[in-house]
């Protein structure tokens, strides 16, 4: 029987095994795990975290996660604005329009 690919067994295998390999085990084997933090949480920080770095391949999953983990739509969309005041204008923005094609494509 044929296990599934991860996610970034998909994006990245291929090219960089070992990378996937860590963000399976390490990222979201462990870190993602760990119970100090609800997955929920993990997702709100991540989800702000990569809006601040300009991160946007990594939003758009991200986003998709969040909503998987309970985050609502109204609460993403504040994240945006929000940020938009401590990381840029154009960051918020930039978060705002990623959200609004991640929430159409669902």
């Amino acid at each position: 029987m044929t296990q599934a690919r991860s996610r970034a067994q998909e994006l990245v295998g291929d090219v960089t095994p070992k990378l996937a390999e860590l963000t399976d085990d390490v990222l979201f084997g462990d870190v993602w795990a760990r119970p100090e933090l609800s997955r929920r949480d993990r997702s709100l920080i991540t989800v702000a975290a990569l809006i601040a770095l300009g991160r946007p391949d990594q939003l758009r999953s991200h986003l998709g996660l969040a909503l998987e983990n309970g985050v609502t739509e109204a609460e993403l969309a504040e994240v945006a604005t929000h940020l938009a005041f401590y990381a840029g204008w154009p960051a918020g923005m930039s978060a705002a329009t990623i959200l609004k094609d991640v929430l159409a494509q669902r």
